[in-house]
């Protein structure tokens, strides 16, 4: 009796399947799952606590990030040189969501939200570049310091660090407050609501979404708030808004809730639809260096999507998938920042949470 095959490789439905597996899946560039800790010699932060939220980059490619979940951890990582590790700053007493991480020169500020409301907490920067973590290694965790509620009884929705990287300005469900990064205790500066992302325009003014179709905008300069700022473009504003800045120009890109891409300078406002991502509605995004937007978009399954402004299009590409070192699906982000060498940074929102660095394609000569 001869034995056949469970299924048939060259049949149209097994080769459909193929072929269809090739197409899920990170199409272009590589993308590397990295865990919360150093392989091999120290232990990833908690399974329920490992929600990536927050990212931030300072100067020389250090990534600090905030985790969301039992408890919400600080986090600091660095991949050059001769450092390669995610390393746990520690767990925020009382805190089970980070929302927003913001870099100085000499210290960095996390806003968190649990049972004591929203509030700022500090510690100092750790070194990792310029160590050898290949032959002997030792981080010495400094102290994470509680300065206060940014507005009582009230959540912190995000902050960022404006330019001079002095100074944060951040929003809650109902206010906007400000701090100075060296002496970080907040102030309340105006009353906002507070409504997904906010982000630092390319002439230092800071913006979030207002009543209505709107923006307000903040001036660190001037520390004036003017409600109202900016009419947003005709589009589904229902969901709250996100925001991916160009490291070149500072020229903003954000979407609708239904995945329309727009770009916004403080010089110009808001630009035409660019383009629709294949999935709404569109989470994380990063510029890298060569001015293509790169992001997730969809719930619970996301897919990366590439915006090319030159060529005016937007591509799939595919649900994230790492196969180097850790290999590993990706269906949920947090948060996405540009490194320092064009790279991109996602942070994975989900259990057991892992740092992405993706690196885009580069692209041929014409």
């Amino acid at each position: 009796m001869q034995n056949k095959p469970r299924f048939d490789r060259n049949s149209p439905e097994i080769k459909a399947y193929l072929e269809d597996v090739a197409q899920t899946f990170t199409r272009e560039g590589t993308l590397i799952a990295f865990e919360t800790c150093m392989p091999g010699m120290t232990v990833p932060i908690p399974l329920d606590e490992s929600r990536i939220t927050a990212l931030d980059i300072i100067a020389d490619g250090t990534i600090y990030g905030g985790t969301s979940g039992h408890q919400a951890h600080l986090i600091v990582a660095c991949f050059r040189g001769l450092t390669g590790l995610v390393f746990d700053i520690g767990a925020v007493e009382g805190a089970t969501q980070c929302a927003a991480v913001c870099c100085g020169a000499k210290g960095v500020v996390a806003f968190v939200n649990g049972p004591k409301g929203g509030r700022a907490v500090s510690t100092k920067l750790v070194r990792l570049f310029g160590q050898d973590f290949i032959q002997e290694w030792g981080v010495r965790r400094p102290a994470i310091e509680d300065q206060g509620e940014c507005a009582p009884g009230e959540a912190v929705v995000d902050a960022v660090a404006v330019a001079s990287r002095k100074q944060v300005v951040g929003t809650t469900t109902g206010h906007v407050f400000a701090l100075d990064i060296d002496a970080p205790k907040p102030r309340i500066v105006g009353e906002a609501p507070g409504k997904g992302k906010i982000a630092v325009g390319s002439r230092g003014g800071v913006f979030g979404r207002d009543e209505g179709d709107s923006l307000w905008r903040y001036d660190p300069e001037r520390q004036a708030l003017e409600r109202r700022a900016v009419k947003l473009p005709a589009g589904d504003w229902s969901q709250p808004l996100g925001w991916a800045a160009d490291p070149h120009d500072g020229l903003l890109y954000t979407a609708d809730a239904q995945g329309q891409l727009f770009s916004f300078s403080e010089a110009g406002g808001f630009s035409a639809p660019l383009g629709r991502t294949m999935l709404k509605p569109v989470g994380p995004m990063a510029v890298t260096f060569d001015g293509r937007l790169f992001g997730f978009c969809g719930a619970e399954i996301a897919k990366m999507f590439c915006f090319d402004p030159q060529q005016r299009e937007v591509t799939n590409l595919g649900v994230a998938a790492s196969i180097i070192g850790r290999k590993r699906y990706g269906y949920v982000f947090g948060d996405a920042a540009t490194g320092r060498d064009g790279e991109l940074v996602f942070g994975e929102n989900d259990n057991g949470g892992h740092l992405w660095l993706y690196f885009p394609r580069i692209k041929s000569r014409a």
